[in-house]
């Protein structure tokens, strides 16, 4: 199993962006398959790590990562469950060449499945998605069920734009809870989605959220402030 996974932006095409993917609790960067294909066909880069709280040393390769001066600006990480909480970790530590963050699933409380069919079933609405993680071999059934000793989201600390991802029907991490986390900090962009649940760059929804996440890269690359783009008239 490689370390990380990358996808490129398609030959001829100037990259826009790197992403760097922190992957959640059982996962691993090929997970992000379908998420980093249809990014780099945006031609933004991705390069996806595994699950931060089973190996420590992926938080080391995501700074290495950000400082490599041959991958593309804005440079951002991603993070998915526990990873969100990783990823927001390095933010506020303000590691440096971080331009923006994107958290999604946010986990708030422990969570307990009871069971295989729970845990898919709180994950992802999508059958493509649960085949894959029934029948992906390196991926660590049960995840959900660690409670691995987690940073706290200093968003308080973080110094850059904040895109954060939310499913409103996630019992792993329940909406109200999440909402809570990002009160009170004006840099966090909330976006929820209708139906979604844990795992939401791997949901039903995932083209929305794809496109939600494109949107804002492509926002940041006109500024930190992040100016509108396109709005709807009366």
């Amino acid at each position: 199993m490689p370390s990380s996974f990358s996808w490129d932006e398609p030959e001829g095409l100037a990259a826009r962006g790197t992403l760097i993917v922190l992957a959640g609790r059982g996962e691993h960067g090929g997970v992000y398959e379908r998420f980093g294909r249809r990014l780099s066909y945006d031609a933004y880069r991705v390069r996806a790590l595994g699950d931060a709280s089973a190996d420590p040393s992926v938080l080391d390769r995501a700074a290495k990562l950000l400082a490599d001066e041959s991958l593309p600006g804005p440079k951002v990480l991603v993070g998915s469950d526990t990873g969100a909480r990783y990823a927001a970790q390095l933010a506020a530590e303000q590691i440096p060449d971080l331009d923006a963050l994107i958290l999604a699933g946010l986990p708030t409380t422990p969570w307990t499945s009871g069971s295989w069919e729970s845990e898919v079933e709180a994950r992802t609405a999508c059958p493509t998605h649960r085949s894959r993680l029934t029948n992906d071999t390196e991926f660590r059934r049960g995840a959900l069920d660690e409670h691995p000793d987690l940073p706290e989201p200093r968003l308080d600390l973080v110094r850059v734009p904040v895109l954060a991802l939310h499913g409103r029907e996630d019992t792993v991490s329940p909406l109200a809870q999440a909402l809570d986390a990002y009160a009170g900090h004006p840099g966090v962009r909330t976006v929820t989605f209708n139906g979604g649940r844990h795992d939401v760059l791997n949901d039903a929804l995932h083209r929305t959220a794809a496109a939600t996440v494109v949107l804002f890269l492509e926002r940041l690359r006109l500024s930190p402030e992040l100016p509108a783009i396109a709005e709807a008239s009366a």
